[in-house]
């Protein structure tokens, strides 16, 4: 996603500790005339308190991970409408650099060291440069000349080429309703492209420019899968980050030195601030969090929910219209992803009925 990684469902997978408390009754105990209480009985006010604030811990995470997925989907409004005044890798390199620094410093906070191992050092750094290097080349980029709606119903369509690449390379297997939802997806998104006409110029080609981010996007998720493993997600996404920042940078910095920066002002502040520390920094925390407690198809489940924000936010903020052909292609491509899961789904039942 843009506002942050969506590979958190994916790394982030660490069960939650124990929330029951130990129960260990007291030696010597009094006998009196009333009947003593066991163990048991004591511990259950104890057992059932702990029980009501794990629950309220949970509907916390969960309204937390909507609230992100809401400012997810305000990022595209907020990207959109400030590009003009930074330059979309200006104002990106920016934004990165801002999540990246932040989330260095909760790292260290949250887990008192952020050194990673020399041997995963490049492919980190190598993920990194896919997936918030070339993909935030591209996607920005791409906004620039196509509609919000577009955009973000185009990213949507990530999770189908994540499944095809993960495939390609023996990651994961291509079953039949990978394959259907795939080719129902494609013709999703073949119909948001035609909301602009096919012409090689303008909208169409910030389409075909979304599309190729959301393949860089997969790839990062299908390549990472094994080495984001090995540690936490928060450690690993800072420095997968901080690479792509560097990747940025040099464009990022010959475009800001061409920009006119005597108009920046509080809003394009406010804006590096939000798509920062609101979309990047937080919303990274809140989801890794958030999938703890959940697990990850919860929060996966919720990825739908920015595109549709995204085409409401952008007609109210920016007078958008909402076509009829985004509509129908936005509902072709869910309709893809949800048969391509499917398929995942289906192999885990087999695999639980045979264990």
């Amino acid at each position: 996603m843009p506002g942050g990684p969506s590979s958190a469902a994916e790394a982030a997978t660490a069960p939650a500790p124990p929330t029951t408390p130990d129960a260990t009754a007291a030696p010597g105990v009094p006998v009196t005339a009333a009947p003593s209480r066991t163990a048991a009985q004591r511990s259950a006010p104890a057992t059932a308190g702990a029980r009501a604030a794990a629950s309220a811990e949970r509907r916390l995470a969960e309204v937390a991970a909507v609230g992100v997925m809401a400012i997810w989907a305000g990022n595209f409004i907020v990207v959109k409408s400030t590009i003009p005044i930074l330059t979309p890798i200006g104002y990106t390199f920016l934004r990165f650099l801002v999540a990246g620094l932040v989330l260095l410093a909760i790292c260290l906070w949250r887990e008192g060291s952020v050194r990673i191992p020399r041997r995963d050092l490049v492919p980190i750094a190598l993920l990194g440069g896919i997936g918030f290097g070339a993909y935030q080349l591209l996607w920005p980029t791409a906004l620039s000349t196509t509609t919000v709606g577009n955009s973000a119903l185009l990213i949507a369509s990530t999770p189908i080429f994540t499944a095809l690449i993960s495939a390609a390379i023996g990651a994961d297997r291509l079953g039949p309703a990978k394959a259907l939802g795939a080719g129902v997806a494609f013709v999703g998104v073949a119909l948001v492209a035609a909301s602009h006409g096919f012409s090689l110029d303008g909208g169409t080609l910030g389409d075909v420019l979304t599309i190729a981010a959301a393949i860089c996007w997969a790839a990062y998720v299908s390549f990472g899968a094994g080495v984001l493993r090995h540690h936490s997600p928060l450690r690993t996404t800072t420095w997968a980050i901080l690479s792509g920042t560097v990747v940025l940078a040099p464009v990022g910095l010959w475009q800001l030195s061409g920009a006119d920066l005597s108009v920046v002002g509080p809003a394009q502040v406010g804006a590096v601030l939000y798509s920062g520390l609101l979309a990047g920094a937080l919303g990274n925390v809140v989801v890794f969090w958030a999938i703890r407690l959940l697990g990850p198809t919860r929060i996966t489940n919720l990825q739908f929910l920015p595109p549709a924000l995204a085409i409401v936010m952008a007609a109210v903020f920016l007078g958008e219209a909402i076509l009829p052909t985004q509509l129908i292609g936005g509902a072709v491509i869910v309709l893809g992803v949800v048969v391509a899961r499917r398929d995942r789904l289906a192999l885990r039942g087999r695999v639980s009925s045979a264990a």
